[in-house]
């Protein structure tokens, strides 16, 4: 006898406008989730923006290519009769049509804002609209502003939930506001990312992400906060030679003073197109990884916002360990063993060192750590509980 769905989720998101296996990933975390604890999940993305061209590094009316490279994974996963995309050029939808999405968002017990990507319109006014936001700064310090579009956003939601995991603290400098803040970490599906791929002894740290983000920089009190992370990866540029370990990052540069200081730093480089369009590539580069060493953006750092990356999380999950730099996630999450963190270049460098002193040891830690925070059976399933489905 077929089970009758716990209830109906729609989760809205952005992967066919930004088709990077990290972006694909982070939706499907969430689609196979929920569909794991029992909803009936479709995912719908109406953005009406146009997609971005990752050959191109810019944005483009035509969405053919990037639906080439997301929609056979969606198919893949069990979801190809339920995903509807609406093309910006056109105004058309695609997949399942216009009157059945809006059916959908009706008929749903929640609607999944997934990184906020959709703007709230007349047709999201009938709906449970839930934000579930993975970068926080932004949105907050627009709030406490009173600026119109962040006052819109906040009315038209109903639930709120944020990697931001310290707002609220005395040391948290995002403002919280009135809302009332469910705090989440990035969800991982842990069977889908098991340890055992690639080498036992991996030679390389590695990381994949863009080097300079632009947009979205804060100012808190007159103090400006970068909303990149290249200001605090300029700050540990000699990290890998000064550690004897070899680091590769795979990102969008490959000349200038940065790229010159950290080849002489005792980096490499690897161009993030097109193994980040790979869903299988960008997983076995991560799980093949000695571990990952990274920075953090600016405004997650200096604000001390609790953020903490889906990227990292599943780094820990394929049991390979992390050096990054601290946010106040280290707080909420045990550090020391398979999740180390730093505030300096020293700080990184000894971190690296106590991985490589007992590698077997950090590795099965960063597991441990995956299974018990970033685990998305519990995490999804703690936020389907917070919101009564």
């Amino acid at each position: 006898m077929k089970r009758k769905p716990r209830g109906k989720i729609v989760v809205q998101h952005l992967a066919i406008r930004y088709p990077f296996a990290g972006v694909v990933w982070q939706l499907l975390h969430h689609l196979i989730g929920l569909e794991r604890l029992g909803f009936e999940v479709y995912y719908l993305e109406d953005h009406w923006a146009y997609v971005y061209d990752p050959l191109a590094a810019s944005p483009v009316p035509d969405a053919g290519p990037n639906l080439k490279l997301v929609i056979p994974v969606l198919e893949r996963f069990g979801f190809g009769g339920r995903w509807g995309f609406l093309d910006p050029a056109t105004g058309e939808y695609m997949g399942i049509g216009r009157e059945r999405c809006r059916e959908l968002l009706r008929e749903a017990d929640a609607v999944f804002n997934l990184c906020v990507a959709t703007k709230p319109r007349e047709e999201h006014l009938s709906c449970r609209l839930v934000y579930l936001e993975t970068d926080p700064g932004p949105f907050q310090v627009n709030l406490a502003r009173g600026e119109a579009e962040a006052t819109r956003t906040a009315a038209r939601h109903r639930d709120f939930f944020t990697y931001a995991y310290n707002i609220g603290a005395p040391d948290c400098l995002l403002p919280a506001g009135s809302i009332k803040w469910h705090r989440t970490r990035p969800p991982v599906l842990l069977d889908l990312w098991h340890e055992g791929v690639g080498p036992a002894q991996p030679a390389l740290f590695t990381t994949v992400g863009t080097w300079t983000n632009k947009g979205n920089d804060l100012e808190i009190a007159g103090e400006k906060y970068w909303w990149s992370k290249h200001v605090n990866f300029r700050q540990v540029l000699e990290v890998a030679r000064d550690s004897g370990q070899p680091i590769e990052l795979a990102t969008d540069i490959d000349a200038g003073a940065d790229y010159d200081r950290a080849l002489a730093g005792g980096f490499l480089f690897r161009p993030v197109v097109p193994m980040s369009l790979d869903l299988e590539g960008y997983r076995e580069y991560v799980s093949s990884s000695r571990g990952e060493f990274t920075v953090a953006k600016d405004s997650y750092v200096r604000t001390r916002s609790g953020w903490f990356s889906d990227r990292t999380a599943s780094y820990l999950a394929a049991g390979r360990p992390v050096v990054t730099q601290y946010t106040g996630f280290e707080k909420y999450l045990p550090v020391g063993e398979g999740l180390l963190g730093f505030h300096d270049a020293a700080g990184a460098v000894e971190a690296i060192k106590r991985i490589n002193s007992d590698y077997r040891r950090h590795a099965a830690a960063a597991r441990a750590i995956a299974c018990e925070y970033f685990d998305a059976a519990r995490l999804l399933n703690e936020m389907a509980n917070t919101l009564g489905l």
